[in-house]
């Protein structure tokens, strides 16, 4: 049986982002988008709804008083910009509290709490061939989400707080941390070879001990990296020689 999602949120991107991900788990129905809460009102009156996807910060009613106004209310995973209102979501029994921008992967964990036991997905980010070609992954840049392709990154650059994702044909700058995105791509497609520096394995056109080229740019190959960079490196050649 699927879990019927409701999601509520003054944000198009938002909800764009949340429709997305509920549309690629099998489980999961998309019943109502909802721009505020009373819109999110009339859906609940007319539909089964099991699961809430609620934004906190909404004009004329918060997030959290339209959940306290609902006599018997779905569950519920808040989604915020905001951490302040952690501990009170907690407190209202949310299933979770989902920080923007939303990464696929922490969605998939929200998820898994909802019915842990039951829960398969039915697409990630995808690590081979012919489905890489297709996966994605949204940042946050200039206050809108932007959809990048994995096939397209050539590297990533830390920015201290800020992150630097060079593509063929574009440059985002997202407020992230490069380990978070460490963490979320492919590990047989990307590798990171310096503090500051992850690249894309299949855009590298040479490499020496102190640096590797993509083309255009050569990015230098940090000391504490180099053994595990040259031996990644080299394994790669020779499965392609």
């Amino acid at each position: 049986m699927k879990i019927r999602c409701l999601i509520v949120d003054d944000e198009p991107l938002a909800l764009d982002v949340l429709e997305t991900y509920i549309s690629r788990l099998d489980n999961l129905e998309l019943v109502c988008r909802c721009n505020n809460a009373v819109e999110a009102y009339n859906c609940l009156q007319t539909e089964q709804v099991d699961l809430m996807f609620l934004d906190i910060q909404m004009p004329k009613l918060t997030g959290i008083d339209f959940l306290k106004s609902l006599p018997n209310p779905p569950k519920v995973i808040f989604t915020t910009a905001y951490r302040d209102y952690a501990v009170e979501g907690y407190e209202l029994n949310a299933i979770d509290y989902l920080l923007k921008p939303i990464s696929f992967d922490r969605f998939l964990k929200a998820i898994a709490k909802v019915t842990p036991q039951e829960t398969k997905p039915a697409a990630t980010i995808a690590t081979t061939e012919p489905d890489y070609k297709e996966a994605f992954i949204y940042l946050k840049a200039d206050k809108k989400m932007v959809k990048v392709m994995l096939a397209n990154i050539l590297y990533i650059e830390s920015l201290k707080d800020y992150i630097r994702v060079k593509t063929e044909t574009k440059e985002i700058i997202s407020y992230q941390k490069i380990s978070f995105l460490e963490e979320k791509l492919p590990a047989d497609k990307f590798l990171r070879i310096h503090r500051s520096f992850i690249i894309a394995l299949d855009k590298v056109q040479a490499f020496s001990a102190t640096a590797v080229d993509l083309g255009k740019t050569e990015i230098p190959i940090g000391r504490l990296y180099k053994n595990e960079v040259l031996q990644i490196l080299g394994k790669n050649n020779l499965l392609e020689a």
